[in-house]
């Protein structure tokens, strides 16, 4: 198939090369230059406004970082809104289910385009290992004729129902994760404090109720030296940010995650945000640091 893709990022570089595997013919358009000598190298071809992008591809994909991302780059001057090819926008990015749905009746009043609110989850791992979960909202019908271009880069694609229930699934998955990411943080402070090497803590919980995929990759990722970011705390904080604001429009009660949202704003204030999400750790080790630089036992 011809397909566009808007915003190549951690997520967007490795999901475009997932396509152009598959054989797909893939135009790109991104606000900054940076990477798009090495995808015009892996095979794609390049546009110089989203609105030609618009032009050249009946489907567009995007992966942006906030609403006000995807609301520049659709309605904005030059937006895909102006295309005249665009029949079907499919957009990975993850924001304010209420935002979805403005857009998507903004985009079908401007010409007519369905929109899928199609968020994912697994990381860059999961980019590049063609293993996303998607949650989808939006027409059943589009959602199908789209899952076959979607399993390029992920494993199952579930259809949650009417435009904007995407993105609340995706809020759903983004409590549990940063819940269960702060719970692990404080399990290993917990660990230390008591003398316990914390780095074996995903060793001695492995089959028991406490075990989980998040256990397994962040107990390394908190115990050692830190890699390049995969989700950063700023991208988790923005989420907890709409879980608490979708909570409160609805009246849903949510004392977790509004707890689970301070720590990461913390985090955040003390320069940590452009870190990987692992580095919530540092909360807690900066507490265990006296003024002399000895640890508090």
């Amino acid at each position: 198939m011809k397909i566009g893709f808007c915003g190549l990022g951690r997520m967007g570089v490795p999901m475009v090369r997932r396509l152009l595997q598959a054989g797909h013919e893939v135009h790109v358009w991104n606000r900054s230059p940076g990477p798009l000598g090495e995808i015009r190298a892996a095979g794609a071809q390049v546009c110089a406004t989203p609105r030609e992008l618009g032009d050249r591809c009946a489907w567009v994909a995007l992966c942006l970082f906030d609403a006000a991302a995807v609301r520049d780059v659709v309605f904005g001057a030059e937006g895909l809104a102006q295309a005249g090819a665009l029949e079907l926008l499919i957009d990975h990015s993850s924001i304010p289910p209420a935002e979805t749905c403005e857009f998507s009746d903004r985009l079908v009043r401007a010409n007519g385009a369905v929109w899928l609110d199609a968020p994912v989850s697994g990381g860059t791992g999961g980019a590049a290992a063609g293993t996303l979960a998607i949650m989808a909202g939006g027409p059943a019908d589009a959602c199908a004729r789209a899952t076959p271009l979607l399993m390029a880069y992920a494993s199952r694609v579930t259809h949650m129902g009417p435009t904007g229930c995407g993105q609340v699934t995706k809020l759903c998955n983004q409590t549990i994760v940063t819940t269960t990411v702060a719970a692990i943080a404080e399990s290993i402070a917990l660990a230390r404090d008591a003398g316990v090497n914390a780095a074996r803590l995903n060793e001695a919980l492995a089959g028991g109720w406490a075990d989980s995929t998040l256990l397994q990759i962040f107990v390394p990722r908190m115990t050692q030296a830190p890699g390049p970011a995969q989700a950063t705390l700023d991208t988790m904080l923005k989420d907890l940010d709409a879980v608490a604001a979708l909570a409160r429009a609805q009246g849903t009660a949510m004392p977790v995650a509004a707890a689970t949202g301070q720590s990461y704003r913390l985090a955040s204030r003390q320069g940590l945000g452009a870190e990987d999400a692992s580095q919530l750790i540092q909360l807690y080790e900066r507490a265990r640091k006296r003024p002399d630089g000895e640890e508090h036992r």
